[in-house]
């Protein structure tokens, strides 16, 4: 068997033995996190803000908040592991490896998507509970979890090379991925902002991603799918090669 696939699988092993080891901490919370926004924005508040975008306001949050939980334990997981790695001093073991910087890469970022994707198909089996969901574009569903995983499991990768304690690791999601995410169409229409903001608001990378998820589930969008998924693909893209760029120079691993 090819070395480098067997490397590859056992770094997927060890990443789906450690979410599924503490799933009290790695899929619990975002399933009580997500229960209480239904409760709150769906079921207490929606009823008073009535439809949203031509839809039941409970119906038009459901793919923003599964969109939501997806990104953020996408970026939390492979933060918090790779940092762990190079925090217990192992990730020197894969570094003088022959292993290309790819296949360790790959592993990270293919752990972090499994627990968004997890994530992802736990907080919709809630939103069942609350609504019917439906799914008109299920292959547009399914490619745009995996892309948003994909994009923010790398970005968390990043993050994760660069921290040098574990408060930098919070830095990231506290300033700059909840605002996004919040800013991100999760609970409104980008239609309803003033022309200005609608305009600025295009340049949230998580925008395109929540609205292309809404497309897949409702069938509406407020950005062109072809659009969404071009972001989606360049910075999935532009990320890659950073992150094997800062891999292959060992920039805040070999010092």
């Amino acid at each position: 068997m090819n070395p480098n696939l067997v490397a590859y699988r056992t770094l997927v092993r060890r990443e789906l033995t450690r979410i599924l080891r503490i799933w009290g901490q790695t899929l619990v919370p975002p399933a009580i996190t997500m229960t209480l926004y239904f409760l709150i924005f769906g079921s207490l508040i929606g009823r008073r803000i009535g439809d949203m975008g031509g839809f039941d306001y409970m119906d038009f949050i459901v793919p923003g908040l599964v969109m939501m939980s997806v990104i953020q334990n996408a970026y939390g997981n492979i933060s918090s592991s790779f940092f762990g790695a190079k925090f217990g001093r192992h990730i020197e073991e894969l570094l003088v490896s022959p292993l290309p910087s790819w296949v360790i890469l790959l592993g990270y970022v293919t752990g972090a998507v499994a627990r968004g994707m997890m994530v992802g198909v736990i907080v919709l089996g809630i939103a069942m509970c609350f609504t019917h969901v439906r799914m008109p574009h299920p292959l547009v569903t399914v490619t745009t979890v995996l892309l948003a995983a994909t994009v923010f499991a790398l970005a968390g990768f990043v993050n994760a090379v660069y921290a040098k304690k574990f408060d930098d690791i919070a830095i990231v999601p506290t300033f700059i991925l909840t605002p996004l995410t919040y800013l991100g169409g999760v609970f409104y229409s980008v239609s309803l902002l003033p022309p200005f903001w609608e305009s600025v608001s295009w340049f949230n990378p998580v925008l395109h991603m929540v609205n292309a998820f809404r497309y897949g589930l409702l069938g509406v969008s407020d950005v062109p799918l072809w659009i969404a998924y071009a972001v989606m693909v360049g910075l999935a893209a532009a990320l890659s090669a950073l992150g094997l760029s800062l891999l292959h120079r060992g920039v805040g691993l070999r010092s």
